[in-house]
């Protein structure tokens, strides 16, 4: 794929937020529509003059769209994704649905993926001295309690429930898979006690947008 036309994916292989827009495309069925260009960040490439005209933050993921314009966030993205193409609704067909599967979503990102990724970054190597510029154990080790405390959240919420928010596969979802997954790369392990949220980790592994990844 080399269009104008075409739709680009910046993304850095294993981490989390790029798999999420990953799992977004393949629920929609559209994983090849769309082109992928390694960012070596690992190697600052995300840290370049040349990225940073795509994303001010040197983030990962962006996507350039058929318009032309560069889009970063995981939620803006599969925003454009979800109303581009075909394919069961990641972000709500009514306007309940798409309130509720919003609230859900950040609090799948705030109170499990920022926190681990807080304190991935801040309390542990993380990615190494060249990435790992500033760090404040204190502050990662905190944001290690804010994290169990949203997988205890979870866990309550999915007792009763087969998704995360509105009775449907959604991006809240796509968000809590991943958070739990990069939770487990940092070291923080779901405690044995909370098994509906276990249960639930387990039974999403199996379907074809999360095991196809």
């Amino acid at each position: 794929m080399s269009s104008e036309n075409t739709i680009t994916l910046y993304e850095t292989t294993g981490f989390p937020n790029p798999a999420r827009i990953r799992a977004a495309l393949a629920e929609k069925n559209a994983l090849n529509q769309v082109a992928f260009i390694e960012v070596d960040v690992m190697n600052l490439e995300h840290r370049s003059e040349e990225f940073y005209a795509k994303n001010p933050t040197g983030t990962v993921p962006v996507l350039r769209t058929l318009e032309g314009e560069y889009l970063s966030e995981s939620t803006a993205i599969t925003e454009y994704i979800d109303a581009l193409f075909d394919g069961p609704s990641l972000t709500g067909t009514t306007p309940i649905e798409r309130g509720v599967i919003h609230m859900m979503q950040r609090r799948a990102e705030s109170m499990v993926m920022d926190a681990v990724a807080t304190y991935f970054h801040h309390a542990t190597d993380g990615l190494g001295p060249a990435l790992e510029t500033y760090q404040c154990s204190e502050w990662g080790n905190y944001q290690k309690q804010r994290a169990l405390a949203g997988f205890a959240y979870f866990n309550k919420l999915l007792e009763n429930n087969l998704y995360v928010a509105a009775n449907t596969f959604s991006m809240a979802d796509i968000t809590l898979f991943y958070g739990l997954a990069f939770a487990e790369f940092a070291g923080l392990q779901i405690p044995s006690e909370l098994t509906h949220l276990i249960a639930w980790r387990e039974t999403m592994s199996q379907r074809d947008c999360f095991s196809a990844n």
